[in-house]
């Protein structure tokens, strides 16, 4: 199954059901796959991992009211929603973004840490620290000002790839990240001198005023609805003159949209009406791939933004 998270019915054999069927499904048997999904939720009704996959299952077909139920019965069965049956509701119904359930995000990247850098770089080509340090190299340049920051903030750091750019150009560094697995490892480079475990905003809260001359926040607004929130966080904390540089995926319409890959894109007009509201400056907004997907970029921007010194 495409299913990335998996949780235990906590019966054998429903859970030998559930990887019989996976497996039935790789060898393009779907009724049969199936059928087993269904005699694995029969025997445990509340077997989210099973539900889950039953939807993405049903979507693939085109079976979309099927799909719904489905996914509805992953919801209800999980109040966390470690999967994010909520997010492919959205999708399905065409429905209003929401924010990403928390279970759902720690869960995936808890379980995807070992593998997270060899998957991103080596699978999808991620570039997103190398692009945030070349715009922000730029910025400075452009100021006349060298690429030396006192104090940086590394929001949704994950492993730590975004601060290993910045290293040699931070003389202190702190990282936030959601998933206590990832921020294992990201405190594993011994580039950050604290990695906190918190989504971004409420990391962020935990700041005190106007103490970053740099945030930095690679491939972490996709998990993000709205930007309101965490840019008016980051202008909070950030000096006067400090920058904010962030990567986004973007589309050729306006406002918010979830993706197939269940990630938010966010229009360019959109991101500017963002800095607008917080009073940043926009320096630059640049379009560029931060990864590819099915051996094509994802379309992105690169925005460096500035903190008006009074």
């Amino acid at each position: 199954m495409s299913t990335r998270v998996f949780m235990s019915s906590g019966d054998t054999i429903a859970d030998r059901r559930f990887d019989f069927a996976r497996d039935l499904r790789l060898r393009g048997d779907h009724d049969a796959a199936e059928e087993l999904l269904l005699q694995a939720v029969e025997l445990v009704p509340s077997f989210t991992s099973a539900w889950f996959a039953l939807g993405e299952l049903r979507e693939q077909r085109g079976d979309q009211d099927g799909a719904v139920a489905a996914f509805q019965a992953a919801a209800d069965s999980d109040p966390a929603d470690c999967h994010g049956a909520s997010l492919r509701l959205i999708r399905l119904r065409s429905a209003a973004p929401a924010p990403m359930p928390v279970g759902y995000l720690r869960t995936l990247y808890d379980q995807y840490a070992p593998r997270f850098e060899a998957s991103l770089v080596g699978n999808l080509g991620y570039r997103g620290p190398a692009l945030l340090f070349k715009a922000v190299l730029a910025a400075r340049v452009a100021a006349g000002k060298p690429a030396l920051f006192r104090r940086l903030i590394d929001l949704g750091c994950g492993t730590g790839l975004a601060g290993r750019a910045f290293a040699a150009q931070a003389d202190d560094m702190i990282g936030i990240d959601l998933s206590p697995r990832m921020a294992e490892l990201a405190r594993a480079t011994g580039v950050y001198r604290e990695v906190l475990v918190a989504d971004v905003v409420a990391g962020l809260r935990q700041q005190a005023p106007e103490q970053f001359d740099l945030a930095i926040a690679a491939d972490v607004a996709i998990y993000l609805h709205d930007l309101v929130p965490p840019i008016l966080e980051a202008a909070r904390v950030l000096t006067a003159g400090g920058l904010l540089a962030f990567t986004v995926e973007t589309h050729a319409g306006e406002g918010v949209v979830l993706g197939q890959g269940l990630r938010y894109a966010h229009g360019a007009d959109y991101v500017r009406a963002c800095l607008q509201h917080s009073g940043l400056r926009e320096l630059s907004l640049d379009h560029a791939p931060a990864r590819n997907e099915g051996g094509q970029p994802v379309p992105g921007l690169v925005v460096v933004a500035e903190k008006p010194k009074l």
